[in-house]
């Protein structure tokens, strides 16, 4: 089926075939139809499956079929995400889809100034996208109100709870016109996102263009187990060695990239950031010259799992397995998207293997191991074999939590040892008295 089976505007379809769209993907399929009837959709789909143009393509068609004017400091449509660089890529899509539609598009997102949003608000826009926390900053300061939205997006809901935006969510829904249309799109559906799209959807059609948590059947899953201080040796050495290029790589806290950046660049291997901490212009930098070709390797952490959009992306590393079973999904979906093969490599070291069973009972598939020589994980009998046979750990009951050392230690280990013998003569001695 092709995008002109739903006759969208000719405008439309001529932004659809310059983005080199040709045939929807099955998502596109069930959920627009639902979304040109007006019904509440709630849409379970993996990443990078065309999930933005599911949503943005009908809603644009319907500015189109009920144009009204741009209302000063308001909008029509109101699209949240979890994290900036989703808002972004989410404008962006907008952006193209409606080049050549008489469309003002807004994204509004933390970590750049209030001022520039605030004059780009002032007018009106048709479409907002934005963080919920910098949209609310907004509200409050009097720069934009939500009263004439008809239609709001969630996108990647269930990250947006996990990242704990349900009080800020459901303060912008009591903002917006209670006659809206909602649309609540996820790559996963955990129990809180059912209990949460219940009491905020009417009576909505469900989309499942996939079962619940799985990943794109493109992906190839392996796992290489290995000593957790060796992870950082064993990525630059796959890169290294195999030649890999244009690699995302995950992991879980800020001090984690930086020590994963600086082994790489040892080895050659030029790395860049994308966390937190980093500012926006920052981010946008790293990841453009990630795209271009300028460095080999981005290293992340969380906040990048969601809207990066990367073309051809071959290969996703998780060095640390996330907290979250779910957050797997998200990450590897970076590669393996609209039908292109992609590899999810994840670094397992003994203490993680709890999570990776609960990733594979998430995703219903046990993921292929890999031993890389010099890499193996040491067996735990003989670690613990080792560990007892060393001087430090027979001196272990002489240890004590003081700065006196073992010293001080073993003389107290006597003085034990005499009072324990003195109170067994006194014991002693007093039974025979009775007696």
């Amino acid at each position: 089926m092709n995008f002109k089976s739903f006759s969208f505007a000719p405008e439309i379809l001529r932004a659809i075939d310059e983005c080199g769209y040709t045939e929807l993907s099955p998502i596109q399929q069930l959920a627009i139809p639902h979304i040109r009837r007006g019904h509440d959709v709630l849409a379970n789909a993996q990443t990078g499956t065309g999930k933005t143009a599911a949503f943005a393509l009908p809603i644009l068609q319907k500015l189109i079929d009920n144009p009204s004017e741009r209302i000063a400091s308001n909008a029509k449509v109101l699209v949240l995400a979890p994290t900036r660089e989703l808002a972004e890529q989410i404008a962006n899509s907008f952006e193209r889809y409606g080049q050549y539609l008489d469309i003002k598009v807004a994204a509004i997102y933390g970590g750049v100034s209030h001022k520039g949003q605030a004059n780009k608000l002032k007018d009106g826009a048709d479409i907002i996208v934005a963080t919920p926390g910098r949209l609310l900053e907004h509200i409050q300061m009097c720069n934009v109100s939500l009263s004439h939205v008809n239609f709001l997006v969630l996108d990647e809901a269930d990250r947006m709870l996990d990242m704990g935006f349900i009080n800020d969510i459901k303060q912008l829904m009591a903002a917006v016109n209670d006659e809206r249309q909602t649309l609540l799109f996820s790559a996963t559906y955990p129990s809180a996102m059912k209990k949460f799209s219940a009491s905020v959807l009417k009576q909505p059609k469900i989309v499942q263009a996939t079962k619940d948590n799985t990943t794109a059947e493109t992906v190839q899953h392996v796992v290489y187990p290995v000593e957790e201080r060796r992870k950082n040796e064993l990525l630059s050495e796959l890169i290294g060695r195999k030649n890999w290029h244009q690699v995302l790589v995950f992991v879980n806290m800020r001090d984690t990239a930086s020590s994963v950046v600086e082994e790489l660049n040892q080895y050659g291997i030029t790395a860049a950031m994308c966390h937190g901490d980093k500012t926006q212009g920052a981010r946008r930098r790293a990841l453009r010259e990630f795209k271009e070709g300028k460095v080999r390797v981005l290293v992340a952490t969380e906040v990048a799992a969601r809207g990066l959009d990367i073309e051809g992306l071959e290969r996703v590393i998780n060095v640390d397995l996330p907290f979250l079973a779910e957050d797997y999904v998200h990450r590897i979906g970076r590669t393996g998207r609209a039908g292109k093969s992609g590899q999810a490599v994840s670094f397992v070291s003994r203490e993680e293997e709890h999570t990776l069973a609960n990733i594979e009972a998430l995703i219903g598939n046990q993921i292929r191991r890999i031993y890389y020589p010099g890499f193996e994980v040491s067996n735990r009998d003989a670690l613990i074999k080792n560990i007892n046979s060393t001087p430090a750990h027979r001196r272990r009951k002489a240890r004590v939590n003081s700065p006196g050392g073992q010293e001080q230690g073993e003389a107290r280990i006597k003085n034990r040892k005499k009072i324990s013998s003195v109170r067994s003569a006194v014991k002693k001695t007093k039974l025979t008295l009775k007696k």
